[in-house]
């Protein structure tokens, strides 16, 4: 059989990707950044925001949650490639930005409980 196609765009087979995990959520640190504005990817208000939170604070608050967080260190947020903050996955329970208020508000209570 001869190929008549004569584009120099000829389709490649596409290599499997393994399924995103459809029942979590993607959270990012930089959600709740508050050196960060809306533009670089903050999502929570500022007066709710904590000044650069860590990948370790955001699991642990969304562990008390109950939100059965899994952690990937070695990731960048995808505006910011160069900077490897890495990101969790969450369990769906409710909306994404209802749990992102919650991990919010869970980070303020451990950042009060630090400074004593």
């Amino acid at each position: 059989m001869k190929l008549t196609h004569t584009s120099p765009l000829i389709s490649r087979p596409r290599i499997a990707q393994p399924m995103r995990k459809q029942e979590k959520y993607i959270v990012w640190p930089v959600y709740f950044d508050q050196g960060k504005t809306r533009s670089e990817g903050r999502k929570i208000p500022k007066s709710q925001a904590q000044q650069a939170p860590r990948l370790e604070e955001i699991m642990k608050a969304a562990q008390k949650l109950g939100l059965q967080p899994e952690i990937r260190p070695e990731l960048a947020y995808p505006a910011q490639p160069w900077q490897k903050t890495g990101m969790l996955l969450i369990s769906k329970k409710g909306s994404k930005l209802e749990m992102m208020r919650k991990i919010a508000k869970e980070l303020a209570v451990q950042r009060a409980q630090q400074l004593g």
